[in-house]
Order: C-alpha cells, then sequence, then structure tokens
C-alpha cells in the first residue's frame, strides 16, 4: 500500500506540476512516508519544490498539545526557516497572509474516519479559503483505519462547529481525499483540487479493515494510540460530553466505554444486554479499574468498560461503536436515573449548546438515551435514514473500490 505522500515522492510526473510554485504543506506528527520521514523533511529533499510555509492542524505540527482547546502558536521552523502556521491557535482558518504564502497547498493529515475528528474541518476550511485566493489543493491521501462503514444521525442544519464541518454521520466511511470532492460538491466551491490517491488501499479486506498491516501506526493525535481506538473512537468521544471518564490520564484513552467512581460496570453490562444485546455485537468489553492522573476523576478508582475491537474479537461489518455507546449511556440511566451524566461546559468554542449536542450535531442522541420509554428502534429508525442517504449521496464519490 502507497500513501499519497509515497507516491508523489516516488512518482516525477506528479512532482513536475509543482516545480516553479511555492509549496505548503499541511501535516502533523503521522504525516509519513513508508520508511517513517516527516512529509515536510520528505519534501525539502526534493529537487524542485519549494517548500514556503507549512500548518499545523489541532494538537499542532508536533503533536505536542495533549487536550482539548489547548491552542498552538505560530512559529519559524529552525531547520528550514519558513513559517509554521497553526490552525488551532488565534484562528480555525487560513488568514489572507498565509494563503499569501503559497501556490500550492498539499494536506497530508492522518484521519480517523469521524465526523467530530477535526482534521476534517481543517480541510473544508482550507478549501473555501484556496477557492477565495485562487489557489490549489492537493490531498496526499491516507487510509481511513476505520474502514468503509457508516454509522450516526446526520448533523442538523444550524447545528455547524468545528467538530462538525457539515450534514455527514460520526461514522462518515470515506477518506480525507474523497470528503474533499463532497465538500466541493456540497458548498459549491470553484477551487482547484486535485487528490494524490493511495495504491493497494483495500479497506473491505481483512484482517485490517481499513488500516494496512504493512504500515506502522503512529498517533496522528496524542490520545489516538493505535487501531483499537480508531474503531472505537466514533462511539467514545460521546464521552467528552459527559461526566464520565473517557480514559484520559490513562495509558488507553478513548478505549474504554465508560468509567466512574460511583457506577458498578457489571450492572451496567446486564442492563446493556437486557436492553440491545444485538448492538454489542463485533467486540469484546472487558471489565476494568482505572485512576486518572489527570482530566476527569484524576486520582480517584474508577470501574468501566474497555472494548476490544480487534484480534479475533473484532467483526468489521458487525461493530456499530456510535450504538454502542450509546447503549451504554442509555444503560447507566437506567440504573441510575438522577445521574447527573451531562457535562455542562464550553466543547471546542461552543458556549451555548450541551457538549453532547455539540458532539452529535443535534439533540436527538441525547433526547433518546433520558427518555425511558425509548427503546432500541427508536434510534435506530433515526439513524438508518439517515445512514441510507449518505450511503446513496457519497457512493459516487468512492475512489476505492
Amino acid at each position: 500500500m502507497n500513501t499519497g505522500i509515497d507516491r508523489l515522492l516516488a512518482e516525477p510526473d506528479l512532482r513536475r506540476t509543482l516545480h516553479g510554485r511555492r509549496v505548503s504543506l499541511v501535516a502533523h506528527p503521522a504525516s509519513v512516508t513508508r520508511d517513517l520521514t516527516h512529509t515536510l523533511d520528505a519534501l525539502a529533499q526534493c529537487d524542485g519544490i519549494e517548500l514556503a510555509s507549512a500548518f499545523g492542524p489541532q494538537h499542532g505540527l508536533k503533536g505536542d498539545k495533549q487536550d482539548n482547546m489547548v491552542e498552538t502558536c505560530d512559529e519559524l521552523d529552525p531547520l528550514y526557516q519558513i513559517p509554521i502556521f497553526s490552525l488551532y491557535g488565534e484562528v480555525r482558518r487560513p488568514t489572507d497572509a498565509m494563503m499569501d504564502t503559497a501556490d500550492v497547498f498539499l494536506f497530508d493529515l492522518q484521519d480517523l474516519g469521524c465526523r467530530i475528528y477535526t482534521f476534517v474541518t481543517t480541510l473544508l476550511y482550507l478549501l473555501e479559503a484556496a477557492a477565495h485566493h485562487g489557489k490549489e489543493v492537493w490531498v496526499l491521501d491516507r487510509p481511513n483505519p476505520a474502514g468503509r462503514p457508516i454509522e450516526g444521525t446526520l448533523l442538523l442544519p444550524g447545528q455547524e462547529s468545528f467538530v462538525g464541518a457539515g450534514p455527514m454521520p460520526m461514522r462518515h466511511g470515506l477518506t480525507l481525499g474523497e470528503m474533499g470532492h463532497w465538500f466541493i460538491a456540497r458548498y459549491r466551491l470553484n477551487v482547484a483540487y486535485r487528490v494524490i490517491q493511495m495504491t493497494g488501499w483495500r479497506p473491505d479486506d481483512a484482517p485490517g479493515y481499513g488500516w494496512p498491516q504493512d504500515r506502522v501506526w503512529i498517533n496522528p493525535s496524542p490520545n489516538a494510540a493505535n487501531i483499537n481506538m480508531a474503531r472505537a473512537y466514533a462511539g467514545t468521544v460521546m464521552l467528552e460530553g459527559t461526566t464520565l471518564s473517557e480514559g484520559r490520564g490513562t495509558t488507553r484513552p478513548l478505549e474504554l466505554l465508560f468509567a466512574a467512581p460511583d457506577i458498578d460496570a457489571r450492572a451496567v453490562l446486564d442492563a446493556m444486554q437486557t436492553i440491545a444485546p444485538h448492538w454489542m455485537q463485533g467486540c469484546a468489553l472487558r471489565e476494568c479499574w482505572i485512576e486518572p492522573t489527570f482530566h476527569k476523576h484524576a486520582g480517584q478508582l474508577c470501574n468501566g468498560l474497555m472494548i476490544h475491537a480487534e484480534a479475533s474479537f473484532y467483526d468489521h461489518a458487525a461493530f456499530r461503536p456510535w450504538r454502542l455507546q450509546a447503549l451504554a449511556l442509555k444503560a447507566i440511566l437506567a440504573l441510575h436515573p438522577d445521574y447527573p451524566i451531562w457535562r455542562d461546559f464550553a466543547y471546542e468554542y461552543e458556549f451555548d449548546r450541551l457538549a453532547i449536542d455539540v458532539i452529535n450535531g443535534g439533540p436527538a442522541l441525547r433526547d433518546w438515551v433520558d427518555d425511558a420509554a425509548a427503546g432500541p428502534d427508536n434510534l435506530d429508525t433515526l439513524a438508518c435514514a439517515d445512514e441510507q442517504a449518505w450511503r446513496e449521496e457519497t457512493e459516487p464519490l468512492l475512489l476505492y473500490r
């Protein structure tokens, strides 16, 4: 399997188009070649490529910022003496001055295949800025490690945010190269756009189902530690909108279905099996104990459930993390109706909505969890219609079949 940057480096005809033009790069720590050379270094060594600037998304070009809403400053690269602009600092959208530094913008970010992962929104903002300034954008495509499955309700009009770039479900099933085509069509962007496609990516093939077995996993953000997290993330990210721990402050963040000091995980597991056992397929759930060193419940012993969407426990077609997480929240409130489960705080600079609604692109999931009379079929009715609509809308855009 060769990524977009592998092909760009290996094929002179692709690079020839960049000769004589100023080039900028959007990258993070997982922006590496097959031999683990960072894309910035690889491009700097290419004859005929003039690196003029670079950009870092959320968590920074270096990936050193641990938590959400921790900003990165602009800086000057000490080796190449080019400006490194932050797209998660004073601005989220590239400014006029930033766009003036280059003619072609190469976008090389490893994504997780989830709407809320902010690299998707960063791509939209770059495309919009490029359309305004007459610049060109190339996506150096990379795998969607969660593969092609689609899950979740569509983001509602008016619910857009930095974690909600448009009316897409939580798990969108696209690569960022494909997503760029969707953005251009959806928002009618007049922009010069090109995808340097991967070769050999087979998202339906075992055992990787999206993640090639010949590629090393490198964290695209500090808490994205492995393929198990990438598969579970479309569900576990909802914990950021709750008072339950998602495992930040431990070595396995966002691989937990929940953890808390005042909840019996085994009782929750039993309740889940009573409410919707068919939503628990495709993975193993294991009781665990954690004591976070920071973040929620720091220094407290918490009981929880660990998700294992890996090895022989993983069934790619059956695993539905968004429903699984919704089920866990439903079970907790069934056992503890007065539990203060929803976290009320500013989430990704959204101050007027509950974080769980920002995450889900509307209140439908929270309403379903809160409604004791609502069953699995009620949420399925909403989600299945949206999932099918998204599947039909994006099928013509698929580059890898």
